[in-house]
Order: C-alpha cells, then sequence, then structure tokens
C-alpha cells in the first residue's frame, strides 16, 4: 500500500475484470480504506480546487492550509472546512495529522516544500513543472529516492478524457506501432503575461507546452528522447519586457528509435481570446491507425454580453468563449468536473485505496523539463540539442 496512512478499515468491493473481448466476470476483492490528512501548499486557484476536491473525498479527514500570504490561507481554510492554516508552509506540513502534501505554490517555489516533505516521508503531488532547472530537479528525485516516500508530478492532460482514451487504444495496439505524432496548444497573451508575471522563467515552452511534451512521451511510453530541432519568432512578448520570450515557438523532438513529433505553441494571442486555458490538437501516427484529437472546443461557443470569469486570471473575462476550454475544468450545478478533479481524486485514491494512478513521476517529469529546456536552446542557439543535456 502507499505509505504515509493510518488504516481506517476495510471493505468488500465488486471488481470486473476487463478482458479483449469486453468485460469479463465479478469478483469480490478486499479493499483497504485508509485516513488521509492533507496538507495543501498554496492557496492560490489550483491549491484552492484541489483542497475543495479533497475536501469531499471520503478518506481525507485533516486538511490543513498554508500560503505565503496568511490572510489567504486563513480565506480557502474558512472557505472549505479545514481545520488548520498558516503562512508557514513548513508548519503545515509538520503538522503530525498531515500524512499527504499537495505542493501548489507558483512555479518557482516549488523546491523548498516538496523536499521539507519528502524529509519527512510524506507522499507529495506537486504541480508541474516539478522545478525550472535541472539540479532543482535531481535534488528532489535524489530526496524521493532517499524517502521512499511516494511522489507524483501533476501533468493534468493525463486525466482528460480523450487522452486517457487514446492512450488506451495504444496500450492495445489498435495504432500498431507508433512512428509520429504532433501537438500544438493555443493561448491569450494575458495568461503568457501573468505566469511570466510569477517568474521570467515559466515561458510559454517551459510552463504550457509541457503538458504537451508529457503527453507525447506518455503516449509514446518506452521511446527515449534523443534530439530536439526548433524555431521560434517574437513579437507582442518581447515588446511587454520580456526580451528572450517567442511568442510563436515550434519543435521536432526524434526519439531514439526515429519516432517523430512536432509540438508547437503560441501563448500571445489576443487578450481577449475565446479560450479560458488551452485550445490543442492531438494527433498521433501509427503503423496500424491514427488517433487525432481536436481539443480546441471551438465546436462549444457561448457569448454573453455579461462576461465570462477567466479560470486563471482575477478580473479578467471575455465576452466570447469556447466552453470546456479552461484547463483544470469547469463548475457545474455546484461540482467541478474535468481534469483537475479527476486527477485529484485518482491521487487520493491512490493513497486511501492502493488503486492505480497514472500520474507522472519525478523521473518523467525531469525528462519533459529536459526536453522543454532543450526547446529553447535549441531556438537561442539555431542549432539541433542533443540529449542529454549537459548541466
Amino acid at each position: 500500500m502507499p505509505e504515509g496512512k493510518s488504516q481506517a478499515g476495510r471493505r468488500l468491493c465488486p471488481i470486473e475484470k476487463q478482458g479483449p473481448d469486453g468485460p469479463g466476470v465479478r469478483e469480490e476483492k478486499e479493499i483497504e480504506r485508509n485516513e488521509l490528512g492533507l496538507a495543501v501548499v498554496g492557496a492560490g486557484r489550483i491549491g484552492g480546487l484541489r483542497a475543495q476536491l479533497a475536501a469531499g473525498h471520503p478518506a481525507v479527514r485533516f486538511i490543513a492550509v498554508s500560503d505565503q500570504d496568511p490572510a489567504r490561507a486563513r480565506d480557502l481554510a474558512q472557505k472549505m472546512g479545514a481545520q488548520f492554516h498558516s503562512g508557514s508552509n513548513d508548519e503545515v506540513i509538520s503538522r503530525p495529522e498531515v500524512t499527504a502534501v499537495v505542493v501548489s505554490t507558483s512555479e518557482g517555489e516549488h523546491v523548498a516544500p516538496v523536499l521539507k516533505a519528502l524529509e519527512l516521508g510524506k507522499p507529495v503531488l506537486v504541480e508541474k513543472p516539478l522545478a525550472l532547472t535541472l539540479d532543482d530537479a535531481d535534488r528532489i528525485i535524489r530526496a524521493a529516492e532517499k524517502s521512499g516516500a511516494s511522489m507524483h508530478v501533476a501533468y493534468s492532460r493525463r486525466y482528460k478524457e480523450r487522452y486517457l482514451i487514446a492512450k488506451e487504444q495504444i496500450v492495445q495496439g489498435r495504432v500498431g506501432k507508433v512512428v509520429g505524432g504532433a501537438a500544438r496548444v493555443f493561448n491569450s497573451r494575458s495568461q503568457a503575461l501573468a505566469m511570466l508575471g510569477r517568474n521570467r522563467h515559466a515561458t510559454p515552452v517551459v510552463d504550457a507546452l509541457t503538458y504537451y511534451v508529457d503527453l507525447m512521451n506518455w503516449l509514446l511510453e518506452g521511446k527515449g528522447l534523443a534530439e530536439v530541432y526548433a524555431r521560434g519568432q517574437k513579437g507582442v512578448l518581447k515588446d511587454a519586457g520580456y526580451h528572450e520570450v517567442d511568442d510563436v515557438s515550434y519543435a521536432i523532438l526524434t526519439y531514439a528509435d526515429g519516432t517523430v513529433v512536432n509540438l508547437g505553441v503560441s501563448y500571445a494571442l489576443p487578450e481577449k481570446y475565446p479560450a479560458l486555458g488551452h485550445a490543442a490538437r492531438v494527433e498521433v501516427l501509427g503503423t496500424e491507425g491514427v488517433i487525432i484529437l481536436d481539443d480546441d472546443h471551438t465546436d462549444q461557443l457561448m457569448y454573453t454580453n455579461k462576461g465570462v470569469p477567466h479560470v486563471y486570471l482575477p478580473d479578467h473575462t471575455v465576452n466570447m468563449v469556447f466552453l470546456q476550454s479552461g484547463t483544470p475544468g469547469d463548475w457545474a450545478l455546484g461540482e467541478f468536473w474535468g481534469p483537475i478533479a479527476n486527477e485529484t481524486r485518482a491521487w487520493l485514491d491512490f493513497l486511501s485505496m492502493g488503486k492505480t494512478c497514472v500520474l507522472a513521476t519525478p523521473r518523467e517529469a525531469r525528462a519533459n523539463l529536459e526536453a522543454t529546456l532543450a526547446i529553447e536552446h535549441s531556438i537561442a542557439t539555431g542549432r539541433p540539442v542533443t540529449l542529454p543535456l549537459a548541466q
């Protein structure tokens, strides 16, 4: 069973075995249920969502919230009924009631709370990217391996249903050997500027395209990345003061077996562009078939004079919106639906019942970080980059 939990009891659960021709015989399996105490580090929008989702999970009996702004930690704690809050990350992580930790700080502040949790042997879920440098990523990996505590990195595209279903088709061999793929993602400059304002190293490539690097690495599981060749073009983000950041970036990723993948990102579309998060398209090409996933949500259009709030940006509204384009998911009739909800519940089920989850491991997250850094290095130098990167 996953570590860091107290046992709460067992129950018999009907399990339906899946065979190659469909569902099979149902049998009773004894499942342990373990109570969880959760620390949520970072009381922003994603931390707040994960805290609220955790509060509704039957295994979670205690929640503590921290934020560098103590008032924000207090407000979230009051909103979702947390038992403790603090302006000190270490204080909430160290609480004896806490058996697992969610790190939802800004991108440049992941390392310290992750290391503290691992030092105490507590399982961790950290938002992507794992870190912003390979040195910091390696520090985290060493700490995780030393502690033995489970650790996962939240690449929520894995928990969007269309991508889970695509993974199943590949696992079942229905597209044959995968030989190529492509993905591109669009978003508005409003979100790019918010990301860069938190940390200028959290560029659209490192902080957004990383979702699709991870997605391709996961769909192509077992293939190691060998070379990256990329080009970019600057424009409005440079004019806004981020001279090193491209408006548009495209990359060719070549894997060790010759598989080629084309990835592209533009986070410089007009500030009122209708996507509330990712507008994406993903393709997988195999020897026996092809998977084409249109994730733009241009078929779900709404226009309203009242305005629609942006899922990430306070005080930012749009009149025209692609419904379901918000990256985390959506509120509907009092419940939150979508990738963040699926991912959070899967992690809590993993901890409380030992159920399988497909969240990224630290080493997978490091590979994603290395790929995005290689893309930026190739753009900067105008040359192909061979992996692994020199440190």
